[in-house]
């Protein structure tokens, strides 16, 4: 049995709806060229990804719709962003916003983010998001949750002195499932200073498809930041 089939699956399916027409073109046509090698030596410089001079360096670990991700690279387009997400339905949605959008901005890693992780040189990133992801509720499948020990790890190596980590939840077991990760560690400072700052969604963080539903089935999200220490 190879590494790659030991490693704890993360995530669930693969595709919802087959894909059709332009969205089907698209991961032929624009997904090669913006797709991310993973070297296995913590040899990648994120900055090289880019035609151009990249200011910082954001990545988004399983970025579902897109919505959050395409909303910051146009909101900040002198940064590169690193967006993960092995659900093609959603790659082909972010593809599809970088085509109307005409963004340069973006590189598309459609497998796991692990491998991201694994490959980045430390301290290359400035911010990480993390945003719903899945819970994975049986308590059996508890340990695929992303937010682990080793996953933490990780993140703080890629993380420069003053990166943020932002990690957002609906399902209160998740969120108390990250804090008492986080506990302990020096090298991740939660930020909050008071209620309003895990209950209220920064002015700088658009609200994503799945957060709508969430609050329109009564679910209140929570946000989280870290800051690298």
């Amino acid at each position: 049995m190879n590494q790659e089939t030991r490693r704890r699956l993360v995530y669930g399916r693969r595709q919802g709806h087959r894909l059709r027409g332009r969205q089907a073109e698209l991961m032929h046509s624009r997904l090669p060229a913006l797709r991310l090698d993973c070297p296995q030596d913590e040899s990648l410089e994120p900055r090289d990804l880019f035609d151009f001079a990249a200011g910082n360096i954001w990545l988004e670990i399983g970025f579902g719709g897109a919505e959050h991700l395409l909303a910051q690279a146009i909101a900040h387009p002198e940064h590169g962003f690193i967006g993960c997400e092995p659900f093609v339905n959603g790659v082909a949605k972010l593809l599809a916003g970088i085509e109307t959008h005409d963004l340069h901005n973006i590189r598309i890693h459609d497998g796991d983010a692990r491998d991201v992780l694994e490959s980045l040189k430390p301290h290359s990133l400035e911010r990480i998001f993390l945003l719903f992801p899945d819970p994975w509720h049986k308590k059996r499948h508890n340990k695929r949750r992303f937010v682990s020990s080793e996953n933490l790890d990780q993140m703080a190596r890629v993380l420069k002195p003053g990166g943020i980590l932002r990690i957002a939840s609906d399902i209160p077991d998740y969120i108390r499932w990250t804090l008492v990760h986080m506990q302990g560690r020096d090298d991740f400072l939660w930020q909050a200073t008071g209620p309003a700052h895990w209950r209220c969604r920064p002015a700088d963080w658009p609200e994503t498809r799945y957060e709508a539903k969430a609050l329109k089935q009564g679910r209140t999200p929570v946000y989280l930041s870290f800051q690298r220490q």
